[in-house]
């Protein structure tokens, strides 16, 4: 710059400029008035900086170019790019506009709740109840037994009571399970020997059998759901006298479900009354009958004495751990709060809903947790037919959009596959914080001081979508490094909720418009930014008033990114630039358009 640039001042309101190429005029001079010399001095405090390109000089080269008879430089263009004095909280309230109508465009896009069909009635009984008594549909309903394995939480209220809701898996014989898993034993898991997946399968019911266990000990009230079709069974006798042996002191509720009609549900629940319980039939599927269990649940428990406003709640942040299957998400989960939260198998699919947690740090900072099943491809799923999958799949991503920091675990010795790029561009869609997970990192074999260094470099190049995320590493199934996870997760939270002054922004784009402007078109024309705010955060948006959106292309738009990233930092989030036409056609009403980046 040094080289083609020079300039002299002449006196306090004169300066000499002199530029060498030989496309430009000879060296010329002239008189600035006396405002916008004032605007010049951008060290004052007092006074926002401008850009150096958007200083109407326009006269003043005109009649220099009318003296000495010479052509007025392309660039310069009178009415399209005269500077306009437009008023600043007239822009913020459009940059604010600007960002809901990019928000609400993008929601259609992201929108993923139609991707799998809803499916027609469901044989699970615990399955069913969660969702109407929880209001939502937390809980994946499908027509077989032993989907819901993990213990699934959700916030209920009723009347003046607020509680928690578990959710249980099934409990199958040894015999039935193996028949169950016969058929997909093998998914997800060709480099585990034969011994090995039959000894997973086998333990997999003992391990269901004991997260209900878990959620029974640390229940008020106990809901024994049977199947008011299929009659009393040999198993509901068999849990029956556990539950009376050794949880009399609790309260429990016997529902029978499934007794659509009214009057036939009294006689389809008279069979259960040798349990030593006193039934109530209920219809999970159309409702009736939720109301009585409801209060009978409510009468053992405590009115809610003082309701807090939602909008003065504390704001906790939430981390979704994401990735493919068999990469550690569960054994990550159950490290950092310390306990078997979520069940832990070589089996591929084995965790199915996803599994909410609260969790305090060790700086006590509090965290919701979110561990989702593994994502394989479309292709894959759609080959293997299972409609679980396919739900597990879409509560995986709608995980990462209900959260704020997304873990993304990868497999040491695999590195980054094709997988793993389609669910890094998700996230980057969505706008959420992430920080790659590097987990089994004791699986790479002969590591030194530079072993981490070149993995990063690897890693990087292959996820250059993500090049912003921080990489951690760590294993979990030993506890080694997953404190990492969190501490790199709240400075991802941080930076995501960052919001810059307008002063400052405008003085780090006025710096890198003067390093690089931007580009001519052919006619001869240029961008002009007028104008940027920070207009929102999580995560960081910035909108830019410019002469024309369209003479910004994608190269210089990435550009201006990067510099914003270099200057002020947002590591481990994601930032939009949205790029908003301002003409003076628009004082009329004319809307500006918008571009994002």
């Amino acid at each position: 710059m040094l080289s083609s640039f020079s300039a002299l001042p002449l006196c306090k309101s004169c300066c000499f400029i002199s530029h060498l190429s030989k496309y430009c005029p000879p060296p010329l001079a002239f008189s600035l008035p006396t405002a916008l010399r004032r605007q010049l001095h951008l060290r004052k405090p007092s006074t926002a900086p401008l850009f150096a390109t958007n200083f109407d000089i326009s006269e003043e080269i005109e009649l220099h170019a009318e003296i000495h008879g010479q052509e007025a430089p392309s660039d310069v263009d009178l009415e399209e790019e005269e500077l306009e004095n437009f008023d600043a909280e007239e822009l913020e309230i459009e940059a604010r506009r600007a960002v809901k109508e990019f928000s609400d465009s993008l929601s259609r896009e992201l929108n993923i709740e139609g991707e799998v069909s809803k499916q027609k009635g469901t044989r699970g009984k615990q399955k069913k109840n969660i969702n109407p008594i929880s209001n939502g549909n937390r809980a994946i309903v499908v027509d077989e037994p032993g989907v819901t394995r993990d213990r699934l939480y959700g916030r209920s209220f009723w009347g003046d009571y607020e509680f928690m809701v578990v959710d249980t898996g099934g409990v199958l014989t040894i015999s039935k399970y193996h028949e169950e898993r016969a058929i997909s034993t093998t998914i997800g898991m060709e480099g585990i020997p034969l011994v090995s997946r039959e000894a997973a399968v086998a333990r997999m019911p003992s391990m269901v059998e004991r997260q209900a266990t878990v959620a029974v000990e640390e229940s008020s009230v106990i809901i024994f759901v049977v199947d008011g079709q299929a009659g009393l069974t040999a198993a509901d006798v068999e849990i029956g006298d556990w539950l009376r042996k050794n949880y009399s002191h609790k309260y429990i509720v016997l529902a029978v479900n499934k007794c659509e009609s009214p009057r036939k549900g009294t006689l389809q629940a008279s069979d259960f009354w040798g349990l030593g319980f006193s039934p109530l039939p209920i219809s999970a599927l159309s409702g009736s009958g939720t109301g009585d269990l409801l209060d009978s649940v409510c009468s053992q428990l405590k009115k809610i004495e003082h309701i807090e406003d939602p909008d003065t709640e504390e704001y906790v942040p939430s981390i979704a751990i994401v990735g493919r299957p068999n990469v550690g998400k569960s054994s990550i989960l159950n490290a950092l709060v310390g306990d078997n939260r979520t069940i832990v198998s070589p089996i591929s699919g084995t965790t199915r809903d996803a599994i909410d947690t609260e969790f305090t740090g060790p700086d006590g900072q509090k965290w919701h947790l979110i561990d989702t099943a593994g994502i394989r491809k479309k292709a894959s799923v759609a080959s293997s037919g299972s409609t679980t999958e396919a739900l597990s799949v879409n509560r995986a991503f709608r995980a990462i959009r209900r959260s704020d920091v997304v873990a993304l675990v990868i497999e040491a010795m695999a590195c980054i596959t094709e997988q793993d790029f389609k669910i890094a561009e998700q996230i980057e869609r969505e706008g959420k914080g992430c920080l790659i997970v590097v987990n089994k990192w004791d699986t790479i074999p002969n590591k030194n001081q530079q072993t981490a260094m070149f993995y990063e470099e690897d890693v990087r190049g292959k996820l250059r979508i993500l090049s912003w995320a921080p990489v951690v590493y760590s294993t979990a199934i030993e506890g080694q490094s997953v404190d990492k996870i969190t501490v790199a997760a709240g400075l991802v939270a941080k930076e995501r909720s960052r919001r810059l002054s307008t002063a400052t922004l405008n003085q780090v784009v006025s710096e890198a418009v003067a390093f690089k402007p931007p580009p001519r078109t052919r006619g001869g024309k240029r961008g002009r930014i007028y104008y940027c705010t920070q207009a929102a955060i999580r995560p960081p948006t910035f909108v830019f008033f410019v002469n024309d959106a369209k003479l910004f292309p994608e190269t210089y738009q990435r550009y201006m990114e990067k510099q914003l990233r270099s200057s002020a930092g947002f590591p481990g989030t994601p930032i939009r630039l949205l790029w908003r036409s301002r003409r003076k056609s628009e004082k009329n009403g004319k809307e500006a358009s918008v571009r994002e980046q």
